[in-house]
């Protein structure tokens, strides 16, 4: 199994170090053969941010290129992103309904905590955006 995920792409937009990239990402049966005459195949276009690429010279709005990324970039992401939020929420939600038998008010604790967790997400982007970031092959 590779540790890199790959997605070929339309360049859309290059402005010095940066480069926007358009990706139709598909789902698994969304290749079988038959998947015209299925409700379950699914495709989407996804722009993704390219940054610190170092020599843009050689590419073009409209060259077709491939993006990768690593698998472990991939998972910090799904860390990041879906699980700590929920270890977050079951701990509040476990421990409000400990400590006041009120379903009610540990289901909204729970879910007030996430709050001021994405805030910290969105507030150390920058930082997040540097280790997870894209290449062009």
């Amino acid at each position: 199994m590779s540790n890199r995920i790959k997605h070929s792409g339309i360049i859309e937009a290059i402005d010095g170090e940066y480069v926007r990239v358009r990706i139709l990402q598909t789902s698994a049966c969304a290749q079988c053969k038959i998947a015209g005459h299925c409700n379950s195949s699914e495709s989407k276009e996804k722009m993704i941010d390219v940054y610190n690429v170092s020599d843009t010279s050689r590419l073009k709005v409209g060259d077709e290129i491939i993006v990768t990324a690593s698998t472990r970039m991939a998972v910090s992401a799904l860390i990041i992103g879906f699980g700590l939020p929920l270890i977050v929420l079951i701990a509040v939600i476990i421990i409000v309904r400990f400590m006041t038998s009120d379903e009610i008010m540990a289901a909204l604790c729970g879910l007030a905590t996430l709050v001021p967790y994405y805030i910290l997400v969105w507030l150390v982007r920058e930082k997040l955006r540097v280790r997870m970031a894209f290449e062009i092959e």
